[in-house]
């Protein structure tokens, strides 16, 4: 595990991603997912959404980190309001 600089805010990261994951898991064992039509332009799961609200997220934090000079902080809010609307009107 050396290769990797584990600092706290990396161990969070990853921890806060593996415990979605976990909810995710425990959603579709409860309630299985339907694929169902938002204002994406393709069906999608709960996954899906998930994964898109992953991949936007990132890019959120690379344009931030690349075009401002303010705190990363203000990206990861920006971050989970994208993950709030994806997985809710996605």
């Amino acid at each position: 595990m050396t290769w990797m600089a584990w600092t706290l805010p990396t161990a969070v990261f990853f921890a806060a991603i593996a415990s979605a994951l976990l909810v995710l898991i425990a959603l579709e064992l409860k309630r299985p997912t339907l694929t169902s039509r938002g204002w994406l332009p393709m069906a999608t799961t709960r996954g899906d959404r998930f994964f898109i609200s992953l991949l936007g997220a990132a890019f959120i934090h690379l344009l931030w980190l690349g075009l401002t000079p303010w705190s990363v902080l203000y990206a990861s809010g920006l971050a989970l309001v994208w993950l709030v609307v994806i997985m809710a009107k996605g």
